[in-house]
């Protein structure tokens, strides 16, 4: 996917006649890109009006930190410019009305695509989340409890759960922070095991913004703070969306 990304990256500069040093892309125009401004980018992933299930809701499964924690943010979005951030089961749900640059868009028979993280639709036994994000500080929190259908050593999560966890949020929070759409790198320091069923933390940031990139770091901690699980380091690239043609 990441070398696709760029070959189509380089047909669309090789198509514009850029002269210019090398870039991935011509610079980004978010307001061309997401419709008259960035509040129509906002207002296509957080549709106030919608019949998809929004999957990042408390359940049963979910444990008390995770709960209280999720209570105190939702509060945040009230007062502090805190967004809760809907999953829905499928990111095509999540960017209706744009389409992917020529070349990266396909077409699917299969009517049930799932992103990865919500592929298990039993509550409690994969991955249970809630993301907020922050706009003015481009920064994320993400509350992850993994269930057992994600053991790794027996009792813990799988390193490659937490992996997966990290790049989701990076996701969500590059796309909605500066038009990120695919991951170039994703580096992770493994600290603790995770139990399984227990709470993560992941405090998500974006480091700086260039050359049509998003530099971030996150780190996955107990909810004390006192128990790191791990850091990671990523790179996203920007990549112009467009409008569909009305049918």
């Amino acid at each position: 996917m990441i070398r696709r990304c760029f070959q189509v990256a380089a047909r669309l500069g090789h198509h514009r006649g850029l002269l210019e040093a090398p870039r991935i892309l011509p610079r980004l125009n978010p307001a061309s890109a997401f419709g008259s401004s960035t509040d129509s980018m906002f207002s296509r992933f957080l549709p106030e009006k919608t019949d998809l299930k929004d999957y990042a809701l408390p359940n049963a499964s979910w444990c008390s930190d995770m709960l209280s924690l999720y209570q105190e943010f939702l509060e945040k979005t009230k007062s502090s410019g805190w967004i809760k951030l809907p999953s829905f089961k499928s990111n095509r749900d999540h960017i209706q009305g744009l389409k992917l640059p020529s070349g990266l868009a396909v077409s699917s028979d299969k009517g049930d695509c799932r992103i990865f993280t919500r592929c298990i639709q039993v509550e409690g036994q994969g991955f249970e989340y809630v993301i907020f994000f922050q706009p003015s500080q481009k920064k994320s929190v993400c509350l992850f409890q993994p269930g057992p259908y994600l053991e790794g050593p027996p009792g813990f999560a799988h390193g490659g759960s937490l992996a997966a966890m990290m790049d989701e949020t990076f996701s969500k929070t590059a796309f909605l922070a500066g038009e990120g759409l695919f991951t170039l790198s994703l580096n992770i320091r493994f600290k603790n095991l995770i139990p399984v069923g227990s709470l993560v933390v992941m405090d998500v940031e974006v480091d700086k913004i260039e050359d049509q990139k998003l530099y971030m770091s996150c780190i996955a901690h107990s909810r004390d703070q006192q128990t790191v699980y791990a850091k990671s380091s990523g790179v996203f690239l920007q990549l112009q969306l467009e409008e569909e043609s009305p049918q």
